[in-house]
């Protein structure tokens, strides 16, 4: 799986900030691994470095093996809390997405590692 982070100029945090992303998203969808070829994550400052409230964004665009994307967006104060909350979304929405392809009755869930 592949992490792609890009982020408009208004966005600091360079290299380090990246890695981070990238990290993090690796850890975080690691037990989707085997279905995503690639995740591009977007950070931005909607209201273009002036003072405001909840203007980070995060969007992320997740890529399922023979799939349509599924993209998730989440707003807050910091680069932080909207990258996790954006996460926290992605995981529910894959969950959701790669659940409805799985035959329910007898298939193995890839929502924990003991399937609760």
């Amino acid at each position: 799986m592949q992490v792609q982070v890009n982020t408009d100029r208004q966005i600091q945090g360079g290299e380090s900030l990246a890695r981070w992303v990238e990290q993090e998203t690796l850890t975080r969808l690691a037990r989707f691994r085997e279905y995503l070829t690639r995740i591009e994550v977007f950070l931005s400052d909607e209201n273009a470095g002036k003072a405001g409230a909840s203007d980070k964004r995060c969007r992320m665009e997740a890529r399922p093996a023979g799939r349509p994307p599924v993209t998730v967006t989440a707003t807050a104060d910091k680069v932080a809390d909207a990258f996790n909350a954006t996460v926290d979304k992605l995981v529910r929405a894959l969950e959701t997405d790669i659940g409805r392809g799985k035959n329910h009755k007898g298939s193995d869930t890839i929502r924990t590692a003991d399937g609760e």
